[in-house]
């Protein structure tokens, strides 16, 4: 199994309306695929994120050279000397060539790592809960109501980028919107608040029980911080979306400032950390819920390393922690042939990932190399 070539697919789409959350705006969403077959003719997929020219010129002048008649089986070695120069890269190249071996060995990748432990995986919606028009909040309400419609019974909003005020009413108006309902909600303030601010959701948290945790709301350097705020706030916290190789996550755990983390795969350095992430997380006795936010093949990844993950808690043998889902406008979700069926994405029974590519649509938005603005 020599890597013969690799293809590359810079993704871009213009979005009719920009939305974003306490770090700002989105004008636009962006996805970097690529291809490494083999002189065999197997092949895999792989996906990273960043400035498109900039990955493209790192593609072209130094990984493909680099990969091109390395032996697929040298897996663990190609992805840590990849991750020297571009970590995300690198985390792609581990997708792809986990595929590669498991087309290879002609079972499913979820029968590479011992197996799936549930035919599906829950997901929760996700939204980008801002935009600049004064009716924000009955947009937001709008794309939650249609989401609990399509059957998910889990959903996340943002917080933290405007007046608490405002915020606050956002939230109660969905709440008392899902009064009667046993959907679930998770708050994300993307690091905006301090201790004290943090704090004043309480009065909230305290009103409803359908929670399903409060995000990121301080900086998450702030472990002490987030100590305190964990034994004080009445829902349970969650972070760590942003945390590079499974290390990262020892001081979080270490020092319990955390009920549920969420590592990334594109983030952590791929999915063998990935699984080493998770497995660390369950010795530690907590939650794991992957953040997936950015591409529908690390999304895809995370749902398997989800299904083939041991329950967080004995007492629901079943119970998995759901994946996040991205249900803003954003076209590379349909590129894959999966899709959540009433809140749950089936894990696939065939060789290697067990999804296909719509190729159609992948050279649709292929980027044409113009200026983004």
């Amino acid at each position: 199994m020599i890597i013969a070539e690799v293809d590359t697919f810079p993704l871009f789409h213009r979005l009719q309306e920009p939305y974003g959350d306490a770090n700002g705006y989105k004008k636009y969403r962006t996805v970097f695929l690529f291809r490494i077959r083999t002189r065999s003719g197997l092949e895999g997929w792989g996906e990273c994120t960043g400035w498109l020219p900039a990955v493209e010129k790192e593609f072209r002048g130094r990984i493909i050279p680099f990969l091109v008649g390395k032996p697929v089986t040298n897996r663990s070695q190609l992805v840590a000397n990849i991750k020297k120069w571009n970590p995300q890269a690198a985390a792609g190249i581990s997708m792809a060539l986990t595929e590669i071996l498991a087309h290879h060995a002609q079972v499913s990748v979820c029968d590479l790592w011992g197996g799936a432990r549930r035919p599906s995986v829950p997901v929760y919606a996700s939204f980008q809960s801002y935009t600049d028009r004064p009716d924000w909040i009955r947009r937001s309400l709008t794309m939650v109501e249609q989401a609990v419609s399509q059957g998910f019974q889990q959903v996340k909003i943002k917080v933290g980028g405007r007046p608490w005020k405002e915020d606050h009413h956002h939230v109660t108006s969905l709440l008392k919107g899902l009064d009667g309902t046993e959907v679930e909600v998770a708050v994300d303030a993307n690091q905006s608040y301090d201790v004290a601010t943090a704090l004043r959701w309480n009065r909230i948290f305290m009103r409803w029980d359908q929670w399903l945790w409060f995000e990121e709301p301080l900086p998450l350097d702030q472990i002490r911080d987030y100590q305190l705020l964990r034994t004080r706030c009445t829902i349970p916290i969650a972070g760590g979306e942003n945390l590079q190789e499974p290390r990262r996550f020892l001081p979080a755990l270490r020092e319990g400032a955390f009920d549920i983390l969420q590592p990334d795969v594109l983030h952590v350095g791929g999915v063998d950390a990935m699984r080493d992430t998770l497995q660390m997380i369950r010795c530690h006795g907590l939650q794991a819920s992957p953040h997936t936010y950015d591409g529908i093949l690390s999304r895809w990844y995370s749902l398997l390393l989800q299904g083939c993950l041991s329950p967080w808690s004995k007492m629901k043998n079943e119970s998995i922690e759901a994946i996040e889902w991205d249900a803003m406008e954003n076209p590379f979700s349909s590129l894959l042939s999966i899709q959540p069926v009433a809140g749950a994405v089936p894990l696939p029974r065939g060789p290697g990932i067990g999804a296909e590519w719509d190729l159609e649509k992948v050279e649709r938005y292929r980027w044409d190399g113009s200026a983004y603005s």
